[in-house]
């Protein structure tokens, strides 16, 4: 299964491959159907989770139920259960819209759908279309933005960032992640490598431009953001944290004053 994956998101096109997804991940997951493990997005229980991995597959990954990867799974605990987002509905841009994520938020909108707007380049599935490095909305005109696993694809992730600090209003905040390697000092990056194969070696996946090291938080507070690093999933003891299927992912929250 491991193997099947990993060639799947190598060699199948993203909008042909998620639209397979829907379907295919939820049949496998009659296989895996148990008790041992238990995702908190859609609160359906497994054996174990199945595989994910562009280069090297990670076990006990991707729900077969909402499709929910390990970082979706923290990010989704952190929002329900450490902010006021479902209690208060504030103005909330969700760029690159994570499709289990999304589904499970937009009900809490359902007396305030303007308040809830994703966004993505492509994707039918998003209410806006735009660059994140050119967002077409005015200064200050949003409460919170979700923005997660987009700046390591984006060419001028500082003008990204720029632009997500333009838009969020004073006292507004929001959930910056990207994939950060702790044991790396600075950020990587060569637009020189251009070969997907390679780039799929280098930086982990064929569409990533950079790794991020451990001046991740420092690239948000750039932006002007003040930006927290957050251990969240040190909150959970180590049974949740295998129920969950968590990863030791850090969540970084920035704040506009």
């Amino acid at each position: 299964m491991a193997s099947l994956i990993r060639w799947a998101l190598n060699r199948i096109p993203r909008p042909v491959l998620q639209r397979m997804a829907g379907w295919a991940v939820p049949l496998a997951g009659l296989f895996y159907k148990g008790h041992r493990v238990e995702c908190p997005v859609c609160g359906r229980h497994y054996r174990k989770l199945l595989p994910y991995g562009y280069v090297h597959s990670r076990p006990n990954a991707l729900c077969p139920g909402c499709l929910s990867l390990e970082r979706h799974r923290l990010l989704w605990l952190y929002l329900t259960r450490e902010t006021d987002l479902l209690r208060t509905h504030p103005r909330t841009l969700h760029i690159a819209p994570e499709v289990c994520i999304m589904r499970h938020l937009k009900p809490h909108f359902a007396a305030h759908p303007e308040r809830y707007v994703t966004a993505d380049l492509e994707s039918p599935l998003a209410d806006l279309h735009f660059d994140v490095q050119r967002i077409p909305l005015p200064d200050a005109s949003v409460d919170a933005v979700i923005c997660n696993h987009l700046l390591e694809h984006v060419a001028d992730d500082r003008q990204a960032l720029r632009e997500l600090y333009r838009i969020l209003r004073p006292g507004g905040w929001g959930i910056v992640l990207s994939p950060v390697d702790p044991n790396r000092e600075r950020t990587f990056e060569d637009d020189t490598i251009v070969d997907p194969e390679q780039r799929t070696r280098i930086f982990g996946q064929y569409d990533h431009r950079r790794i991020y090291g451990a001046d991740y938080a420092d690239r948000l507070r750039d932006a002007g953001f003040e930006a927290a690093d957050i251990d969240y999933a040190a909150a959970f003891d180590e049974a949740d944290r295998k129920r969950y299927a968590l990863p030791e992912d850090r969540i970084y929250v920035v704040y506009k004053h």
